[in-house]
């Protein structure tokens, strides 16, 4: 008869030719497939989300503001009183100071007023500047004073000294401004204290949003004791924008910066983001934001 295994033999056999016959265990993933995997979608970067946050929601912010405007004013009476103060540069001075009525001359937005509100529309909608909406908002007449603007102003007017601003906004914007600035409190005495963008000056040829003609208006009438500003052009013309240029432009005056000029934090907008990117504003958002990394130091 046959010899016959023993069971538990068979059983083992079995075992072995039914794995042998089962499909092979998968391959592990790559990590790389993995890790892909893993990965969040990718969120497109806002360039101005910190900034604006910042100015709306840190109160370093408004700080600062206070600083600046508390800090003025201290010093404003004493310049009131020294017959030879006056913080025009000499290319803005066309006529001389002496005897003429004193004044202070203050830039509009982010100086006086805050127009985040507008900057927040547009990273909600992911858009850029453009003409119309920065017009309606402005029509809305719902920008707010900045900290220590106000209390400034009326300091200054409570002592004879006029209060003039001189503002980047269009012409036609001059009523709603007026409007704005008066219902946040800033003293306004009337249309000739707002000297927008259009103001014609006889003599003198406007370029661009410079406002040196403007100026010069000024020193025609006024001796200047402070002026207040976003950008460097509220202070003096820039001849070429770019990072070099605009820091040889404010070379001469590093002395006047906290007694005759009073410069304020702007990251949101300002002539300084284009100077990055040669001025070219009809470059693609991504090539403009490429150059802006390129311009960072790491060291």
């Amino acid at each position: 008869m046959p010899h016959r295994l023993p069971v538990a033999l068979i059983a083992l056999i079995a075992l072995t030719l039914l794995a042998g016959c089962a499909a092979p265990a998968p391959k592990p993933a790559p990590v790389a497939a993995l890790t892909h995997a893993a990965a969040p979608a990718t969120t497109p970067a806002d360039d101005n989300l910190n900034a604006v946050s910042w100015t709306q929601n840190a109160v370093e912010h408004d700080l600062v503001y206070l600083q600046t405007y508390r800090d003025a004013q201290s010093r404003l009476l004493a310049a009131l009183a020294d017959p030879r103060w006056d913080a025009l540069p000499g290319d803005d001075r066309v006529a001389p100071s002496a005897g003429l009525k004193p004044a202070v001359v203050l830039d509009i937005d982010e100086t006086v007023l805050d127009n985040s509100p507008y900057q927040a529309r547009l990273i909600r909608s992911g858009g850029e500047y453009n003409e119309a909406d920065w017009a309606a908002w402005c029509k809305e007449q719902k920008a707010r004073a900045l900290p220590g603007a106000v209390a400034f102003t009326r300091f200054a007017q409570q002592h004879g000294i006029a209060v003039i601003y001189v503002s980047n906004r269009a012409k036609d914007l001059d009523a709603v401004t007026l409007a704005n600035l008066r219902k946040d409190g800033f003293p306004v005495s009337g249309p000739e204290a707002f000297l927008g963008l259009g103001t014609y000056v006889p003599g003198c040829e406007q370029i661009g949003t410079e406002k040196s003609c403007r100026r010069q208006l000024i020193s025609r009438h006024y001796r200047v004791l402070m002026q207040f500003g976003d950008q460097l052009g509220d202070f003096v013309t820039v001849a070429a924008n770019t990072p070099a240029a605009r820091r040889q432009d404010i070379q001469p005056y590093l002395g006047w910066i906290g007694t005759r000029w009073f410069v304020l934090p702007n990251p949101t907008y300002g002539s300084w983001e284009p100077a990055l990117f040669n001025n070219d504003w009809t470059a693609p958002r991504g090539q403009r934001r490429r150059q802006k990394i390129a311009a960072l130091r790491d060291q």
